[in-house]
């Protein structure tokens, strides 16, 4: 039976992510557990067992007596969450292109066929598959507590990368990023492909930083 719970829980917890990234549910509100269980078809006791997850992901705040809500977008929290991942992920990223094999660089290419299949036709999609094509270059290092780590962090990223991609032209530009970068991380160039994420995370940090400054603005 605790299987079974387990399991739509964590079915449950992919359905609210993916609405909160796609920003289907509001910031400014409490999340309604009755009618959203509802909606789902499920119990509230998985629901909130989704809930306290998407939490502890940094997706969700919880306040007292009045439940569940969508974290917002804010300026602190993504310098906070880009410096983390400047100083752990090009490291990251450059040992496993060290040692990943022929199955690592074939996965790697099939996240970013599929990343770029969802930015012609489903950009909900596009912040959940860029984290996947982003870890496929860390996944090969084997350090599950350093990969738990950029894990995370991707994934408090995901809601900013579909801001981040508001702007025209941006969707090109990180095309071309992540394709040099995959190019670099199959053909072993450690220090080449650690220096360009390094680039590429900083230049979305630095786009970021003046989307907030113009909207304060």
């Amino acid at each position: 039976m605790s299987i079974v719970v387990q399991t739509l829980s964590e079915q449950i917890f992919s359905l609210v992510r993916d609405r909160i990234i796609s920003g289907k549910i509001p910031t400014d509100v409490a999340i309604r557990q009755d009618a959203l269980a509802a909606e789902l078809g499920v119990s509230k006791i998985p629901l909130r067992e989704a809930l306290a997850r998407l939490e502890q992901d940094g997706l969700l705040l919880s306040q007292a007596n009045r439940g569940f809500f969508v974290r917002p977008l804010n300026a602190d929290e993504v310098e906070e969450v880009y410096a983390l991942r400047l100083k752990l992920e090009p490291e990251a990223v450059g040992e496993a292109a060290k040692v990943a094999t022929a199955a690592d660089k074939a996965a790697a290419r099939e996240a970013l066929e599929a990343l770029d299949a969802a930015a012609a036709n489903d950009k909900t999609q596009v912040g959940r598959l860029n984290r996947a094509f982003h870890m496929s270059l860390v996944r090969p290092l084997h350090r599950q507590v350093t990969i738990q780590i950029i894990e995370r962090l991707n994934i408090i990223s995901e809601r900013y990368v579909g801001k981040h991609l508001e702007p025209a032209g941006r969707d090109d530009r990180a095309h071309n990023e992540h394709l040099a970068m995959l190019d670099l991380w199959s053909s072993g160039k450690s220090e080449e492909v650690a220096a360009l994420m390094r680039q590429h995370i900083g230049m979305t940090l630095a786009d970021l930083r003046k989307q907030f400054e113009t909207e304060k603005a």
